[in-house]
C-alpha cells in the first residue's frame, strides 16, 4: 500500500529589494507607470514608478499591480506623482497641445497671459514648459502658425490682402515689418513661386551641396554627384535664380564642410528654415540633439509632447532640407536600426560613426542631455 502526504505550503513573497520592479523605481522609470503602483509604509501614500519623491527605504515599500490594490492600502494618493491621475508630464503635454489648439484657432493671436489664465497656471510656469515640451516659445509658435497660413493662402491662389488677413493680421503693415523673416522673400514673390529669388549655391569638396538665401541658409544637401545635387537643388527652388557663391559664401561651405570632416568642431549657421509650426518644433528638437547621441523617434515625439505622432516626425525628419546643420541623421528606430534618410542610410551610417569617434566630449554630452530628457 502506497500512502502520499502533501502539504499546503505559502509561497513567500520575494523582498522588494529583490523584485526587478524595484530597480524600476530606483531609475523612475516612466514606461513602468500604468503597469504597477507602490506604497510607503512610513509616509502612508502610494506613487506611480516615476515618483521623482525621495527614494523610500524598500523595508517599507510595498508593490502593487493594480491601482485598486494601491487605493485598498487606505494611504492617500501620493501629491508629487498623482498616481490617480495623468502623470505631471502627460498633463503638461495636454496643457501645451490645448494651448496649441487655441493658438491656431484664435483670430488673432492669443497674449502669453490669456494663454496662461486659460491654463490655470502663472505666465512663468506656462512659458517654461511650453518651451520645454515644443522647443519653441508661444510667440514662436503662433508666428509660425501664422506664416503657415499665409504660406497655404498664398499658394491657394488668393490675393497678400486676403492671406494676410486670413492669417490673423489686423493690418498689413505689421505683416510686411515680419514678412521677409516668415517667407524668405517678399509675399508677391512667394505667391508667385519664388520667382526672381536669388539662391547663392556652392559644392564643397565633401560633396555636400549648400544653398542660401538673403535670410541665411536654405537648403544643405548631400550627393556624390555635383550635378545632380545642382539640379535637386534647382529643383527644390524651381523659380530662383541660382547664382553661384563668392569668396565669402565659399568660406560658409568650408564650415559646413569641416563639420562633416570633424564634427566635434560643432556647426553655427545662420539658417533659412522654412516649414510648418509642428516641422519647426520637431527641426528645433534635432538641434538639440548633442553630437555623438542618437535618440528614437518616439524620444522625440515624447519630447515635444506628442507621444503618438512618430510618424509625423518621421516625415518631418525626411522634409528637412538642411542637412547636418538639422541632424536628422541622429534620429533611428526603437531597435536601433538607422531607417530611412534621405541622402541614403549608408551615408547616414557614416556620419554617426564619425560623430561617435569624435572624442570623449560627445560621449559626456550625451549623457548630459539624457540626463536632462529623464
Amino acid at each position: 500500500m502506497f500512502i502520499t502526504l502533501a502539504k499546503n505550503l505559502k509561497s513567500t513573497p520575494l523582498p522588494v529589494a529583490d523584485d526587478p520592479r524595484w530597480a524600476r523605481i530606483v531609475a523612475r522609470d516612466k514606461s513602468a507607470d500604468g503597469e504597477f503602483w507602490y506604497s510607503v509604509a512610513t509616509t502612508g501614500v502610494y506613487c506611480r514608478p516615476s515618483c521623482p519623491s525621495r527614494r523610500a527605504n524598500p523595508k517599507n515599500v510595498q508593490l502593487h499591480g493594480t491601482l485598486d490594490q494601491a487605493r485598498a492600502t487606505g494611504f492617500r494618493p501620493c501629491r508629487r506623482c498623482n498616481p490617480d491621475g495623468p502623470s505631471l508630464e502627460a498633463g503638461n503635454a495636454a496643457m501645451v497641445a490645448d494651448a496649441c489648439r487655441r493658438v491656431e484657432q484664435s483670430e488673432e493671436e492669443p497674449s502669453l497671459g490669456e494663454l496662461a489664465a486659460a491654463a490655470g497656471r502663472s505666465a512663468a510656469y506656462f512659458h517654461r514648459v511650453f518651451k520645454a515640451v515644443t522647443g519653441l516659445t508661444p510667440k514662436d509658435y503662433a508666428a509660425a502658425h501664422r506664416a503657415e497660413r499665409v504660406r497655404q493662402g498664398l499658394e491657394a491662389g488668393a490675393s497678400v490682402t486676403v492671406a494676410i488677413y486670413d492669417a490673423g493680421f489686423n493690418s498689413s503693415g505689421r505683416f510686411y515689418e515680419k514678412s521677409t523673416g516668415m517667407l524668405g522673400m517678399t509675399p508677391t514673390r512667394y505667391r508667385n513661386g519664388g520667382a526672381h529669388e536669388e539662391i547663392r549655391f556652392a559644392v564643397g569638396e565633401s560633396s555636400l551641396g549648400t544653398a542660401s538665401s538673403q535670410k541665411g541658409v536654405a537648403s544643405i544637401l548631400l550627393g556624390d554627384d555635383p550635378d545632380t545635387l545642382v539640379r535637386d537643388l534647382q529643383d527644390r527652388f524651381p523659380r530662383a535664380w541660382l547664382i553661384g557663391g563668392d569668396r565669402d559664401y565659399e568660406a560658409l561651405v568650408a564650415r559646413v564642410v569641416g563639420f562633416v570632416e570633424a564634427p566635434a568642431l560643432g556647426l553655427d549657421l545662420p539658417l533659412d528654415v522654412r516649414g510648418t509650426a509642428f516641422q519647426q518644433r520637431v527641426w528645433q528638437a534635432l538641434q538639440d540633439i548633442p553630437v555623438g547621441s542618437t535618440v528614437s523617434y518616439a524620444e522625440i515625439a515624447q519630447q515635444i509632447g506628442a507621444p503618438k505622432a512618430t510618424r509625423a516626425i518621421a516625415a518631418a525628419c525626411a522634409a528637412n532640407a538642411l542637412a547636418v546643420a538639422i541632424p536628422c541623421h541622429r534620429v533611428i528606430r526603437n531597435d536601433g536600426a538607422l531607417s530611412g534618410y534621405a541622402w541614403g542610410a549608408e551615408r547616414k551610417r557614416a556620419l554617426l560613426d564619425r560623430e561617435a569617434g569624435s572624442g570623449r566630449s560627445a560621449k559626456t554630452s550625451d549623457n548630459a542631455y539624457r540626463s536632462s530628457r529623464a
